[in-house]
């Protein structure tokens, strides 16, 4: 009996929920299809029936964690510009992601496993990140054209921090890096605010 789209669709989300986990865990080549479909729970063959490739899957899988990620989330919740951007770097800033107890950020993540793959899933990862900067741009002040300068070291100080936290293997490094970003980000969106005061 063939499977109906609805079921074929649920099957392409395991596959999609568990790519995003193992490569985000052990990176692109470590991680073999029959890994993939052993942690969805189907067979090895079923594989091909959705995705043409690993590359393929793992393009839709850093899309689809951006999407699932407490970043993007963040953008539909009520508060001002300030509680947004603080509640982005204390979650993003926070062990927890860094222990991958959150929704990874494929930036973070993914990001020295992506410049050694294709076009299209660097392409994908680029997407991602002008999102990312996007969104921190929107909540910063305008003043005379430092915004997107402002969001652009901040995105990459925090993608930065957390990648680097999850190579240490001491803890209280981790700790203290996190937190002087999270420091630094906040003087930076400060920074950025006090140039819309009007000067004495």
């Amino acid at each position: 009996m063939p499977w109906s789209s609805e079921q074929k669709e649920k099957s392409r989300e395991k596959i999609l929920d568990s790519a995003i986990d193992l490569f985000s865990r052990r990176g692109f080549d470590n991680v073999a299809i029959g890994d993939l479909m052993q942690a969805a729970g189907m067979t090895h063959g079923g594989f091909y029936a959705h995705f043409g490739s690993k590359s393929e899957l793992y393009r839709e899988a850093v899309t689809l964690a951006a999407r699932k990620s407490a970043v993007a989330k963040l953008s539909a919740e009520t508060l001002s510009a300030e509680e947004r951007l603080s509640k982005l770097l204390a979650g993003y800033l926070d062990i927890s992601h860094v222990q991958q107890a959150n929704p990874p950020c494929p930036l973070a993540f993914l990001a020295t496993d992506i410049a050694n793959r294709d076009g299209d899933v660097r392409t994908a990862y680029t997407q991602v990140f002008r999102r990312l900067v996007a969104l921190i741009g929107r909540q910063l002040p305008n003043e005379n054209g430092s915004r997107r300068e402002t969001a652009l070291a901040l995105s990459a100080m925090m993608i930065g921090g957390v990648a680097v936290a999850r190579a240490l293997n001491d803890d209280r490094s981790v700790e203290q890096l996190l937190d002087a970003c999270r420091k630094t980000g906040v003087q930076m969106i400060e920074n950025s605010a006090d140039t819309k005061k009007p000067r004495p």
